[in-house]
């Protein structure tokens, strides 16, 4: 049977992804990328930005758990090389061939502000593949995750026989609750005080070490029923516990850049993330285990919805700021109707498209 809580908490998820990047792009906090806020921190402190200190530390961690719990589901029906081929397609086309095909538009806006600056002396063709590459953007994500499924088959090939697994199933809420050490320890593998242009940059925004862990978490331990059943049970203590954490750090952390490696390494942080990480599981699974037609679309379509919907911010958001007086007020509110409405319409107009939406969206 299907586990639609499953669907409706990685939709939701998404959603999330989707208005944090309207609040990231006009963040003040020092977090790269964006075009940048409207005075400096702290003469305008723009506590909208709170959005980023309550989502970053678990969202990303979530989406990548519940991909490795659909992963061991997947695995039960489909051999490794079926899966791992549907996999390619699905995550690996867009994100490589897809840039040339439609990322590159939002390569062109992440590089608006360097061209007026007049900081890129490139031409030609040499214009078309640097706004391809900096149109990877969110899809980051899933180059990541295919590159996870390839060390999952590899992990899997270790235990062939489950014995793993069948031990991971045993766990207790106590021991559940004890892995988020791993949690704390994946972050520990960023690299401190990074330039955003640098190789080091790059690590800390893919986080290869730290990603894994959630990722075989939820192939290994959080793919059990038994085990999604404990956390069931004690998702109003786990929520609690979550909220007063996240309280706390973001009332003695706010104006600092929540993605730098120190803040994402402390121990507040990652104690709040992982509680997030289950508190939102049990809650799910107690209350939103069910479908429904909008449901079902979400669950169909969300993805497409991430694919496309950074393109609606980066060009409507840049020119916004860059050509109109309005209110930062008027700005936020615009950006975010539009990323609602704008990104299923294009999303509904790229899947129509032959070939297209293979190398968009990595449909068949």
């Amino acid at each position: 049977m299907r586990k639609h809580w499953i669907d409706n908490l990685r939709w939701l998820t998404v959603l999330l992804v989707l208005f944090y990047h309207v609040i990231y792009f006009y963040n003040n906090k020092g977090v790269f990328g964006g075009i940048g806020g409207f005075g400096e921190y702290p003469q305008c402190p723009q506590y909208q930005d709170v959005v980023m200190y309550i989502l970053y530390p678990w969202f990303m961690p979530l989406l990548f758990l519940l991909a490795g719990i659909s992963a061991r589901y997947a695995l039960e029906k489909k051999s490794a090389r079926e899966w791992f081929r549907a996999r390619t397609r699905k995550l690996l086309v867009p994100s490589t061939i897809g840039l040339f095909v439609f990322q590159w538009m939002v390569g062109y806006f992440n590089t608006a502000v360097a061209r007026r600056e007049g900081l890129l002396n490139v031409s030609g063709i040499g214009k078309y593949i640097m706004w391809s590459v900096s149109g990877i953007g969110p899809l980051w994500f899933i180059q990541l995750l295919w590159l996870l499924c390839l060390v999952l088959l590899i992990v899997r090939a270790l235990d062939k026989k489950d014995r793993f697994w069948n031990w991971c199933g045993q766990a207790g809420l106590v021991v559940i609750i004890l892995l988020g050490v791993l949690f704390w320890a994946g972050e520990q593998t960023l690299v401190q005080n990074p330039r955003p242009e640098s190789a080091d940059g790059l690590w800390n925004l893919y986080k290869p070490l730290f990603y894994l862990v959630p990722f075989l978490l939820g192939y290994f331990v959080f793919s059990h029923d038994a085990v999604q059943e404990k956390v069931k049970k004690a998702w109003i203590p786990l929520l609690a516990c979550a909220v007063v954490a996240g309280a706390v750090l973001i009332v003695t952390t706010f104006g600092q850049d929540n993605t730098a490696p120190r803040y994402m390494g402390s121990p507040l942080n990652c104690l709040y993330g992982w509680l997030a990480c289950l508190a939102l599981m049990g809650w799910f699974n107690a209350r939103f285990d069910r479908t429904g037609r909008f449901a079902g679309y979400m669950t169909r379509s969300s993805f497409g919805f991430y694919i496309v919907h950074y393109l609606v911010i980066a060009s409507l958001g840049y020119m916004m700021k860059t050509y109109t007086q309005l209110p930062p007020v008027a700005m936020y509110l615009i950006l975010t109707v539009a990323v609602f409405t704008l990104s299923p319409l294009l999303y509904e107009v790229v899947r129509r498209i032959p070939v297209v939406k293979w190398c968009v969206l990595g449909e068949k």
